[in-house]
């Protein structure tokens, strides 16, 4: 029966678009495969699901909030930009477009943040989020398509009822809309949407998920690198944004938060986007905002008081997701957390100040990182969580040429939220639908863009 409905499973996945280039020819749609996912939808507790939702806008507000706010980025990344050089050229840009006056006047964020469900000695399970990526989320396309492949799978195998659980899920559109909106307030029909994409583009139907849904609104969409920004990108006296002659009133990235892409003509297109008036999504202070220093900071007692003011009953929303994060800044608490964490490496993650999966260290790597670095500044570039322990559960990972096997598997739910700000009001703030990522255990870290987690539908229990 699973054999077959695994056989059903991909035809399914095919005919619906659930869809990655391949790794041979990352560049070329003539052949394709299917993105890998689970054959049955996962177990997830409703209370926690709801919980990540209706946390979803306030995290949207926070994230505005850290954006606009010079003084405490500069303070908070003060540790981080003297030793992690991406980082610090990204302040730089930061700073020499505040310097300069921003021209920028709508502000696009979509965000996805990320859940583990952290199930405690007594056996219930707690919303522990992982982190907050607001650049680049991805997934949202191809999520939109899956649990009709999920539905398609319990029916076959007889679970009629059960396909009628799982719940319609498209952040496609809610993506598209926060793009639309921005668009419309950018006050411009001839111009366009840019989505900003990678030299090696393997994930490009998630992409065209978001983007078919900007044309079916009559939105022009244009696909550009950096080198086509550097080579083809020009800003007039009142420094709006021409591409090859075409007026850009959005940029929305899917590339740009990896220190590899980065080349000195690269930074130069990146520094020509962010002085200009289109809107960014997201402009370089929300893309410093997510960044894991901050991260560790918004947990410290009182920050968020600071931050959002008048607004307690959200601040007690979010804190309850917080998962415990400390700091390895210079000085006793950094000296006696590193300690800690290198005599009892299996309780903690270190994270550096990067997304895209696949970064973060665990166990005897972390402790090696640790030793080596625990009397030096490097250190600061990291901040160490707490590891969360998820209760395993079954399924089978489905994955081209790979061998049909159950593997005891954990997963994680991203939630993805989308606001837009004309000057200083907020005219568009929701959630915008859900993604869970699958992996088996033996994979500590990355997602599916990483090769290790695939895509899942949550089933609420």
């Amino acid at each position: 029966a699973v054999r077959e409905a695994a056989a059903v499973a991909v035809d399914a996945a095919l005919l619906a678009g659930v869809l990655m280039r391949t790794g041979e020819q990352p560049n070329a749609s003539d052949v394709v495969n299917y993105a890998p996912f689970t054959l049955l939808p996962s177990a997830v507790p409703r209370a926690l699901f709801e919980q990540a939702y209706a946390v979803q806008q306030d995290f949207n507000l926070l994230v505005d909030a850290v954006s606009q706010n010079k003084e405490f980025l500069e303070q908070t990344l003060a540790s981080t930009i003297k030793v992690d050089d991406f980082t610090a050229r990204l302040f730089r840009i930061y700073m020499q477009v505040l310097e300069e006056g921003l021209a920028q006047t709508v502000f696009l964020g979509i965000n996805r943040s990320d859940y583990m469900f952290d199930c405690g000695l007594d056996g219930t399970a707690a919303l522990r989020q992982i982190e907050i990526n607001t650049i680049a989320a991805s997934f949202g396309g191809l999520t939109s398509r899956t649990a009709d492949v999920h539905r398609l799978v319990l029916k076959v195998l007889g679970k009629t009822e059960e396909a009628s659980q799982l719940l319609p899920n498209n952040p496609a559109k809610g993506l598209a809309l926060g793009i639309a909106k921005a668009w419309e307030l950018y006050g411009s029909q001839r111009a366009v949407v840019m989505f900003l994409v990678e030299e090696v583009q393997r994930n490009i139907f998630d992409q065209r998920c978001v983007e078919n849904e900007l044309w079916n609104r009559n939105i022009r969409v244009v696909r550009k690198r950096f080198r086509d920004v550097f080579e083809q990108g020009s800003l007039d006296a009142s420094r709006r944004l021409y591409m090859d002659g075409q007026e850009v009133a959005v940029v929305y990235y899917r590339e740009g938060y990896v220190p590899q892409i980065y080349n000195e003509q690269n930074w130069a297109a990146r520094l020509l986007l962010e002085r200009s008036r289109a809107v960014k999504c997201p402009d370089i202070a929300t893309q410093l905002a997510g960044t894991k220093k901050v991260q560790q900071e918004l947990s410290r007692p009182g920050t968020l008081e600071k931050l959002l003011p008048g607004h307690p009953a959200a601040i007690a929303r979010i804190r309850a997701t917080f998962a415990g994060l400390y700091s390895l800044d210079e000085g006793e608490e950094g000296d006696r957390i590193a300690a800690t964490a290198i005599a009892d490496p299996d309780r903690f993650v270190l994270k550096p100040q990067r997304e895209g999966g696949g970064n973060n260290l665990y166990g005897e790597e972390l402790r090696e990182v640790l030793e080596k670095i625990k009397d030096s500044p490097e250190r600061t570039s990291y901040i160490l969580m707490d590891k969360i322990k998820p209760q395993p559960a079954l399924n089978y990972l489905l994955r081209a040429h790979s061998p049909l096997q159950v593997s005891e598997c954990i997963s994680e739910l991203g939630i993805f939220g989308v606001y837009v700000r004309q000057g200083q009001e907020l005219v568009l703030n929701q959630a915008a639908g859900h993604l869970l990522r699958t992996k088996a255990i033996e994979h500590a870290d990355g997602g599916v863009a990483a090769g290790v987690a695939v895509l899942d539908t949550p089933y609420l229990v």
